[in-house]
């Protein structure tokens, strides 16, 4: 059996080595602290090089020299002490874990809190999220996903710059401060979802190339070159993110891995990476007795990813879906800038919550094609839903949340359609409570030109949205210590009254066997046009719900229909106890089969029955 890529204590101060480095006919491991040593590694046929050394205790520093010229940290580094550029070093593999009895969360339980470690708080570090989250259990959240941690340049980056993806940011904390993060997470009986980059790696102290052929010119992404997944000696490299991915959830517990643009990892082999690392992921969980899930983005519409290998899928539990935030977002600000001048109408919106993907073979006029596949047959828990995520608000110019672009009832609104839906809901970090901050695009970069690069690059992406706005400088402090979190805001009003009301969302998705239950096939949807309201009612047993949303910013006369009986007002958005003018909803109706009601300017109201269909 080979060695693990990367340094491994064994004991005793015995320490193995394992690099891949097939170009190199000699590797040689230098020891720089505490005592300067130097081992010529042994080469197999297929380029590993390993070795066993004596006398070197976690903590020590080293790098790797290839051929006698450049000395550089190890790929597989589970820590970089001294940033991206600096030795790695030699960490302790054993951790006091209290999570013996915890074997995770089915996926139809997830209700997921996106967040960026830096920026969540002041401190912005693995142990100040520890802080947050007995917050985060009041708050009715059983998932907190982490924004990528892998080493990044410099100390402030949205973590999609990693160029060491076994080694958690040493700024943040390193490996123990996540693996601390995560015991406490499972402590509350919170998941972790650890986000992960395996279509590129950052530009700044990335040598890869030096090592191995680990890219292709064979394909190009928008971040640069290809990962090789499916060329000469991609078996090599496959194994070294596979092998990622298994150190995070067996050595570091996560829960859960989410797979940053799948779109681009381009992979024309017959058993692609994907499929393969879904089926070791989930092979190690078996193991482990615990429940490992994979949610994946892409922007493909392409349902290939989330169906079960028995019908020709790559087996991921989950996937992104950004029509339904697309749609959700023109209805509730109008714009039609970029790719929202695809979407539009209360219909795509019904068909993103009874379908899925509201693209599946249409013509879509942003990509000049038609777009996606029917993701009718799929479960709707293989979807995850938002009205906010760090991509749709960092990529924007100025990176303004909604709080910045509607008022309050809309916001509201947003909760509800996305907590109130058959699939897997998220949120972004501060959406529950109105933040104001933004969330723009930010970086540390040492090379001058490269954040220049950067910069240039942000002005070409916004081209389409004809935004009149100055771009902020990703570089800048200034431009990252603006996004951190005003964690004061959640005692003032309105965003105590918000915060009220998505407790209270949480709390019925979960008590309500209607809105815990995930089945399409217990779902009705009705459309009305005109009046851009939808009407969703939905089914479990002897539990009924129906929910209705008004998109109009004013008032609408409708006749809703509701099954004969009695119901119960549950939620009104409108209501005062949420900063609402006050409900005109009546409290319990009698219906024959509709209702005459009138429905504030972006509402959404719940009403339930027992003992009906």
């Amino acid at each position: 059996m080979k060695a693990a890529l990367g340094s491994a204590h064994l004991g005793g101060g015995r320490t193995s080595f394992s690099v891949w480095a097939p170009g190199a006919d000699e590797v040689t491991l230098h020891i720089q602290q505490p005592r300067e040593r130097s081992f010529v590694m042994e080469r197999d046929a297929f380029g590993y090089h390993t070795v066993v050394a004596e006398s070197v205790w976690p903590g020590t520093l080293y790098k790797y020299r290839l051929d006698r010229g450049e000395e550089r940290a190890d790929p597989a580094s589970r820590l970089q002490p001294q940033g991206l550029h600096g030795p790695s070093e030699v960490v302790e593999a054993s951790f006091d874990w209290h999570d013996t009895h915890w074997q995770g969360i089915p996926v139809q339980h997830y209700i997921i809190y996106e967040l960026h470690v830096g920026a969540f708080t002041p401190e912005g570090d693995f142990v100040s999220v520890i802080s947050k989250l007995p917050y985060l259990k009041q708050l009715g959240v059983t998932a907190v996903e982490l924004m990528p941690v892998a080493q990044f340049p410099g100390t402030r980056n949205w973590g999609y710059d990693g160029a060491y993806p076994f080694a958690a940011q040493d700024s943040y904390g390193g490996p123990d401060g996540l693996k601390s993060l995560v015991n406490a997470c499972h402590e509350q009986g919170l998941a972790v979802i650890l986000d992960v980059v395996y279509n590129h790696l950052g530009p700044e102290g990335n040598y890869l190339s030096e090592f191995g052929p680990y890219f292709t010119d064979r394909y190009q992404t928008p971040w640069g070159a290809a990962i090789n997944f499916d060329g000469p000696d991609s078996d090599h490299v496959r194994r070294f993110f596979i092998e990622n991915a298994l150190y995070w959830v067996t050595d570091c517990h996560i829960d859960a891995l989410r797979l940053d643009a799948l779109h681009a990892i381009l992979d024309v082999s017959p058993y692609t990476f994907l499929q393969e690392l879904a089926e070791t992921v989930h092979e190690r969980a078996v193991h482990l007795n615990r429940r490992i899930h994979l949610f994946g983005e892409s922007d493909l519409n392409d349902v290939r990813l989330i169906r079960v290998p028995e019908l020709g899928g790559y087996g991921l539990d989950g996937q992104w879906n950004d029509d339904f935030h697309h749609i959700l977002h023109v209805l509730l600000t109008g714009e039609s800038g970029g790719y929202y001048q695809a979407f539009g109408g209360v219909v795509q919106m019904a068909k993103a919550y009874s379908e899925g993907f509201v693209y599946s073979g249409q013509y879509s006029m942003y990509r000049r094609r038609r777009h996606g596949i029917s993701s009718k047959d799929v479960p709707a828990e293989r979807f995850v839903v938002f009205a906010q995520n760090h991509d749709q608000v960092g990529n924007r110019m100025q990176g303004d949340r909604l709080s910045s672009l509607v008022p309050l009832e809309a916001l509201k609104l947003a909760a509800g359609v996305v907590l109130l839906s058959p699939c897997v809901p998220l949120l972004f970090m501060g959406e529950e409570y109105g933040e104001k901050a933004p969330f723009p695009y930010f970086i540390s970069h040492s090379d001058p030109d490269l954040a220049e690069a950067v910069r240039e690059g942000r002005r070409r992406e916004f081209a389409a949205f004809n935004w009149d706005q100055e771009l902020p400088d990703a570089q800048s402090e200034d431009t990252f210590r603006q996004a951190t979190l005003n964690w004061h805001l959640v005692n003032q009003s309105p965003h105590k009254e918000l915060l009220e009301f998505y407790r209270s969302l949480i709390v019925l998705r979960k008590r309500s066997p209607a809105l815990a239950g995930m089945k399409k096939a217990k779902m009705d949807v009705v459309v009305f046009e005109k009046e851009k309201v939808l009407h969703v009612r939905r089914w479990s047993h002897a539990d009924t719900v129906i929910v209705i949303f008004n998109f109009q910013n004013e008032e609408v006369h409708l006749g809703v229909p509701f099954s004969v009986g009695r119901w119960t007002r549950l939620i009104d958005s409108s209501d005062a106890r949420w900063g609402g003018e006050g409900s005109r909803l009546p409290e319990t109706l009698d219906s024959s089969g509709s209702v005459d009601m009138v429905l504030k300017p972006c509402s959404v109201a719940v009403y339930s029955q027992t003992g009906g269909k």
